[in-house]
């Protein structure tokens, strides 16, 4: 199996970085179509309107409904198409990026990510996560390419609730330990291929970062500033744990994410929540050393992720519920089968228990 190692062309971090949107697209169209949910729009679409009309560039922009679905895909395309747009523009958050690169994919257009949170690593991937209208799991889209260009700009993350740069690290604690399952079980990545050294390396660096800035960025973006912790998180968050998911590649915590979007007491949290606790589970199930559960426990008391399943809003554990979320992660072709032995949904339904039990 080759080695493959995938990110997107051009990836920009740093604070004010929004206002120079309009130079960095008009490398790849003069119709940009972009997409924004209601309250992202009214946060940043007088600075892109404003870069935009500095370089006479006309911009159309939609308001994305939340949900990436595929009928808001296929509505979304035929505006697009309508307006003859040459270059489609994500701005928000996961499911807006997301639709963004489903909407660029079929139209066969090129395609700008700008994420204002960072709240999981889905503005680097060639992957989107497909939901039903309802927010239940559908399905993965994968896509022959990164996108184009990724823009953070750091002091709009930086003012976004703590909650969400918080879920992006419960997204990004994942990513060293799933790389590490595939990499014992030699299954392909994303990618297409075998892990390379550099994408394992991210990964690793991606857990350190969390474990020496997690909660320091959390206390300064608390107070809705930027330091130098923010930006290695913001980097963790986003980068980091993007290009190591995808080229070093998915196992159990994400499949057990989607499983659990089928407990409704869950559909409030958001993704990284999830995956967080997806993590801790993960980790029951390979028989981790306790005291390497015991810090991934720690850090997330630290910075506020769920620990057991009452933190995440489970009154009482209904274990036909839990049986469901089990066989839900071990649905065929979920990534829990590249974990480095044979998962059963037994096994799930019993590693998150005492996944539970040790978080609480």
């Amino acid at each position: 199996m080759d080695k493959i190692i995938i990110s997107p062309s051009k990836y920009i971090q740093g604070e004010g970085a929004l206002a120079n949107i309009g130079k960095y697209v008009s490398a790849f169209g003069s119709k940009p179509f972009s997409i924004a949910d209601d309250f992202v729009m009214g946060l940043t679409q007088d600075t892109v309107a404003t870069s935009f009309a500095a370089d006479e560039i006309p911009v159309t922009f939609e308001r994305f409904n939340g949900e990436c679905s595929r009928p808001e895909i296929e509505r979304l395309i035929t505006l697009a198409q309508g307006v003859n747009a040459d270059v489609i523009i994500g701005i928000g958050g996961g499911k807006t990026l997301d639709t963004a690169k489903a909407i660029a994919f079929y139209t066969k257009l090129p395609v700008v990510i700008v994420p204002t949170i960072a709240s999981t690593d889905a503005p680097t991937s060639a992957l989107a996560v497909i939901y039903t209208p309802e927010g239940e799991f559908s399905e993965y889209l994968l896509f022959p390419s990164n996108p184009n260009m990724v823009i953070m700009d750091t002091a709009i993350i930086a003012k976004a609730p703590a909650r969400l740069i918080v879920a992006g690290m419960g997204d990004a604690l994942s990513t060293w330990f799933e790389a590490r399952a595939n990499m014992i079980s030699g299954k392909a990545t994303m990618a297409g291929g075998a892990p390379t050294r550099s994408a394992q390396a991210l990964a690793k660096l991606c857990y350190e970062t969390l474990l020496a800035d997690g909660l320091k960025a959390k206390a300064a973006v608390e107070n809705g500033v930027s330091t130098q912790a923010v930006e290695n998180i913001i980097e963790a968050n986003t980068y980091l744990s993007g290009i190591g998911f995808e080229s070093s590649g998915l196992a159990g915590a994400h499949a057990i994410h989607n499983g659990l979007t089928k407990l409704e007491e869950c559909h409030h949290l958001l993704h990284g929540e999830k995956v967080a606790f997806g993590t801790l589970v993960q980790l029951v199930l390979e028989n981790a050393d306790y005291e390497e559960i015991q810090t991934v426990i720690g850090f997330c008391r630290s910075v506020g992720l769920p620990t057991n399943l009452h933190d995440m809003g489970v009154k009482e554990l209904n274990h036909d519920k839990l049986m469901d979320v089990a066989i839900a992660s071990c649905a065929e072709g979920e990534t829990i089968h590249n974990m480095p032995f044979t998962v059963t949904a037994e096994k799930v339904f019993a590693a998150i228990l005492t996944a539970h039990q040790l978080g609480q």
